[in-house]
């Protein structure tokens, strides 16, 4: 399976990806949404910034993942924690996502840049930033 992944431009998440600084991207909400339970290893991950250039500029395949069961904000923000060697959150995105009650971890491995492309959005209602998009073919612009 084939995923759209925004990442936060300001905080430079997919330079930090490309230099391998960051080796594992967080997701969470208050309850189960995507991409919790949706994403395995061997799934390759499509990055582009939330900064409306609307270009994907990378790949990656995903290594490892781990969704978690419902969390206090405690146990939320000790697996943060725990895992912010890999993840590199700034200050900013360490609030949004520690304390939120289901975490989904995703650890990444053979990362390259590519040729910038743009996708077709279309398809996805309501626009989030992770897009299951099955095969990268089907939103691909040429």
């Amino acid at each position: 399976m084939d995923h759209v992944v925004y990442l936060d431009a300001k905080a430079e998440e997919l330079e930090k990806i490309l230099s391998m600084e960051k080796t594992m991207i967080i997701r969470g909400a208050a309850g189960r949404k995507l991409p919790h339970g949706r994403v395995n290893p061997g799934d390759i991950l499509y990055f582009i910034n939330n900064n409306a250039e609307g270009e994907v500029k990378a790949k990656a395949v995903v290594s490892s993942v781990f969704n978690s069961d419902k969390m206090t904000e405690e146990e939320s923000i000790a697996l943060v924690e725990k895992n912010q060697d890999k993840l590199k959150l700034s200050e900013k995105q360490f609030s949004k996502w520690a304390g939120k009650r289901y975490l989904v971890l995703i650890e990444l491995m053979e990362v390259k840049s590519i040729p910038p492309f743009s996708i077709d959005k279309s398809g996805f209602g309501n626009m989030d930033d992770w897009l299951p998009v099955g095969k990268i073919e089907k939103v691909r612009k040429t």
